[in-house]
């Protein structure tokens, strides 16, 4: 029997311990305990709710509560914390090899036309005048220079990308020409003046604009400056991400046991952060150290810190501590989404932020999309995406109060929601192509959902993490 307030397919180890209070505050009450709808502690990392969760919440703990930023609130708060750092970031010249996936400085001029020179679009034969065609013995190839000029009457064989003669009045395709017994070359359809050759600048001229800037530098970008000429590109400098890995109980090898767990989050952060354009100076595994956490916030040349775990008010949660021994400013402190309300945004200098993201895998996935991303693509100079919707093929259970990200996979013209998305799970996300942004209350079959692409749901992974 299902418990009133959970849906068909919706179980309670889905939601953490405050979603399931909510519901029974709600007289909503689940199927199980809310003691059993605890995260596994053989899954979840760096005590993402605090350690003792099942204690009576602190009056800190119930402050940050009602504090919490609404989430579309959070990512537009976390976009323009980074403005005018942004602005006073200075250009880098990179080489085209280092410049895949940065965002243009400046615009891409042609130094050159394109072609920088009549060629040919076909192998074939250059000819002048019309047919039939006395044909010169030695060719034309691709990187040959000063070919002889054609007199009427007269054709040379032409490589794809050769240097057209002067005077030629069209290319014949090979497919298209054929040769007598005295070897005079005839057409085997009409030929029109200046077929297959390109002409010089037909795609652009020299100070020609191709790119503004603030275009993002794609495999087709870096092949199109290339061709204009370019060695290297005038970019927005990636932004330095530091990740700091908290929590005593966590091992880098080996499966769980006594205790500990495996860290999830310091395989996964990293490349992740570099699918979101960023370089990643520096992983490093502090423990439940609070004088290693302030250390390493004071001496970080990193534009963004993440820390893992120790967000909540735990007898061993010190990031809030120690932002306040920095004097930090705190622009966001809790949103009201799950998984991962306890996530946090935090000046810590003009020039240094840093992002909180909750112990539990998932929760620390909703952290890094709500609040490092935009921070990271306003640093980075990258556009906001397109915001887009699909209709759900199956209901999403949503909290009562809060916006809920769920990961869905998309199929045809609908996004399905997968199961496996409790804050501490790892599995769901694993097999998606997005999260679907659902508004308190859930949201039923058909209904259309906001979308959060993954970096490489639309790629090649090797294409996206650069």
């Amino acid at each position: 029997m299902t418990a009133p307030g959970i849906r068909d397919g919706q179980d309670a180890e889905d939601l953490d311990v405050e979603e399931v209070l909510a519901l029974v505050k709600d007289g909503n009450r689940p199927a199980r305990p809310a003691a059993d709808a605890t995260p596994d502690p053989a899954v979840t990392h760096g005590h993402g709710h605090g350690h003792g969760s099942h204690a009576a919440p602190s009056a800190e703990a119930r402050h940050r509560k009602t504090s919490a930023t609404p989430w579309a609130d959070a990512r537009t708060r976390a976009a323009r914390a980074a403005c005018s750092l942004a602005a006073r970031r200075a250009p880098v010249s990179v080489t085209l090899e280092d410049a895949l996936g940065l965002v243009l400085a400046a615009p891409l001029t042609a130094l050159t036309d394109l072609p920088s020179f009549d060629t040919s679009a076909m192998d074939g034969w250059a000819v002048a005048g019309p047919g039939p065609w006395a044909v010169r013995d030695e060719g034309v190839l691709a990187g040959q220079e000063g070919p002889a000029r054609l007199v009427d009457g007269e054709a040379v064989p032409i490589a794809t990308g050769a240097r057209i003669p002067l005077d030629t009045t069209a290319v014949l395709r090979s497919e298209h020409g054929r040769t007598d017994e005295k070897g005079r070359l005839h057409p085997r359809r009409d030929l029109q003046h200046g077929q297959d050759i390109r002409p010089r600048g037909q795609e652009c001229r020299s100070g020609d604009q191709l790119l503004p800037a603030g275009a993002v530098v794609t495999p087709a970008v870096l092949g199109l400056a290339a061709a204009a000429g370019y060695d290297t590109l005038t970019a927005v400098p990636r932004p330095r991400v530091e990740v700091l890995v908290l929590g005593d109980e966590l091992l880098t090898e080996g499966r769980p046991h006594d205790g500990l767990i495996r860290d999830a989050l310091g395989p996964m952060l990293p490349p992740w952060l570099r699918a979101m354009g960023a370089e990643v100076v520096a992983l490093r595994r502090l423990g439940d150290d609070a004088e290693a956490l302030h250390q390493a916030l004071t001496t970080s040349a990193a534009d963004l810190i993440v820390t893992t775990g120790g967000t909540a008010a735990g007898p061993v949660d010190h990031v809030h501590p120690t932002l306040r021994r920095l004097g930090a400013e705190l622009l966001v402190d809790g949103v009201e989404v799950r998984p991962g309300h306890p996530m946090l945004l935090a000046r810590i200098t003009e020039d240094r932020h840093l992002v909180g993201l909750p112990g539990n895998p998932l929760a620390a996935v909703s952290g890094l999309l709500t609040l490092a991303e935009p921070l990271l693509r306003t640093l980075a100079g990258r556009p906001a995406p397109e915001p887009y919707t699909l209709p759900l093929r199956e209901a999403a259970h949503g909290h009562p109060q809060d916006t809920r990200l769920v990961p869905v996979v998309l199929r045809g013209d609908h996004a399905v929601p997968l199961h496996y998305n409790g804050p501490a799970m790892l599995r769901g996300i694993a097999a998606a192509d997005a999260l679907a942004v659902v508004p308190p209350g859930g949201a039923p079959a058909g209904q259309e959902a906001e979308l959060l692409d993954l970096p490489w749901a639309a790629a090649g992974i090797g294409a996206c993490f650069t």
